[in-house]
C-alpha cells in the first residue's frame, strides 16, 4: 500500500479506536452491569446497609402504613411508633433479605428506567411493611393488626429528561455488547501497523484512549449532576446519589484502569527508545562474545 495511503489509514483507524473506547466500556456496563439481573442485585446489596437509603426507605414505609390508618389522636404516637420500627428494621438481616428480594423485583424498573424518558428505579414495599406489621403487632403497638399490606412504592432514582438522549443510546450500546471494545482494538492493531512510525503511533493511541476513558469518567460525573438536579422534592438526594453510584462504580473503576494503562503505554512508548545504547565497542564484544 502505498505510503500516501497508509499514513492518513492509519491516522483514520486510531481516531475510530480512541472514539470507540468510550462507546465500548458504555457496551460493556450496560450489557453485564444493569443488563444482567444477578449483577444489578449483587450491585445493589450493599445499599441496604447505606444510611440514605435506610431513612428513605423508612420514611416511604411509615407515610404509606399511617395513609392506610386512621388512629385518631393517637395518629402522632402511631406514626413515631413507625418510624421508629421503620428505622430499626432496616439494620436487621431481615430487611436486607427483603431488600434483596424487592430488587429483584424493580429490576424491570432499572430496564424502564434504561429505555423511557418517564423511567424511575423503584422498590416495592410489601415485603417490608408485612414485616414492619408483624413487629408492630408483637410489640402490641395499637392498631398494628389493622394496617394493609400494599404494594407501595419509593422511588430511588429517577432519570433526567435531559438524558434522554443518552438513554438511547444505552439501549443501542447493550445490543452492541463486547463487539464495541473488541472492535476498538482491531481498528487499534489495524492503525499502529499502517502506521509509518509505529512507535510513535503507539503513543498517540495510548493517549487518545486515556483521554477517551478520562472524557467517560467526566461525563458520568455530569450525569450525575444532571440526575440529582431533576429530582423532585419527594425523592431523596441522597439515596438517589448512592443508587447512582453503585450502578456506574464498575464503569468508573473500568474507566479509571483505562487511564492507568494508556498513560503508563503511552510514556512507556515515549522513553523506551530513548535509553541511552551501549557504545559501539561494547555492543561488538557483545557480538563476539555471544557468537558460537
Amino acid at each position: 500500500m502505498p505510503r500516501s495511503v497508509r499514513s492518513p489509514l492509519s491516522a483514520v483507524l486510531l481516531v475510530l479506536a480512541c472514539l470507540l473506547v468510550p462507546l465500548g466500556a458504555l457496551s460493556t456496563w450496560t450489557r453485564y452491569e444493569i443488563g444482567d439481573e444477578d449483577n444489578y442485585v449483587a450491585t445493589m446489596a450493599p445499599l441496604a446497609s447505606d444510611p440514605a437509603v435506610r431513612a428513605a426507605v423508612a420514611d416511604a414505609v411509615t407515610g404509606a402504613v399511617m395513609a392506610e390508618v386512621d388512629v385518631g389522636p393517637l395518629q402522632g404516637t402511631v406514626t413515631t411508633f413507625v418510624r421508629d420500627a421503620a428505622g430499626s428494621f432496616t439494620g436487621t438481616a431481615a430487611y436486607r433479605t427483603a431488600w434483596e428480594a424487592a430488587n429483584r423485583a424493580a429490576y424491570d424498573a432499572v430496564r424502564r428506567a434504561r429505555g423511557d424518558a418517564d423511567g424511575a428505579v423503584t422498590i416495592d414495599l410489601a415485603p417490608i411493611t408485612q414485616r414492619i406489621k408483624r413487629q408492630l403487632s408483637d410489640d402490641g403497638v395499637p392498631f398494628a393488626s389493622r394496617i394493609p399490606v400494599r404494594h407501595a412504592e419509593v422511588t430511588v432514582l429517577r432519570s433526567s429528561d435531559d438524558l434522554g438522549w443518552l438513554r438511547q443510546v444505552f439501549t443501542v450500546l447493550r445490543g452492541a455488547g463486547p463487539w464495541v471494545p473488541a472492535g476498538a482494538v482491531v481498528l487499534a492493531v489495524a492503525g499502529v501497523l499502517l502506521a509509518r512510525s509505529r512507535r510513535r503511533a503507539v503513543v498517540a493511541v495510548a493517549g487518545g484512549v486515556a483521554l477517551a476513558a478520562g472524557l467517560l469518567l467526566g461525563g458520568v460525573g455530569v450525569g450525575r449532576g444532571l440526575m440529582l438536579g431533576d429530582l423532585p422534592s419527594d425523592v431523596s438526594r441522597g439515596a438517589a446519589g448512592a443508587v447512582y453510584d453503585a450502578l456506574t462504580a464498575s464503569l468508573r473503576r473500568s474507566s479509571w484502569a483505562v487511564v492507568g494503562v494508556g498513560v503508563l503505554v503511552g510514556v512507556g512508548g515515549w522513553l523506551f527508545p530513548r535509553f541511552p545504547r551501549l557504545p559501539s565497542a561494547t555492543r561488538r564484544r557483545v557480538s563476539v562474545a555471544q557468537a558460537p
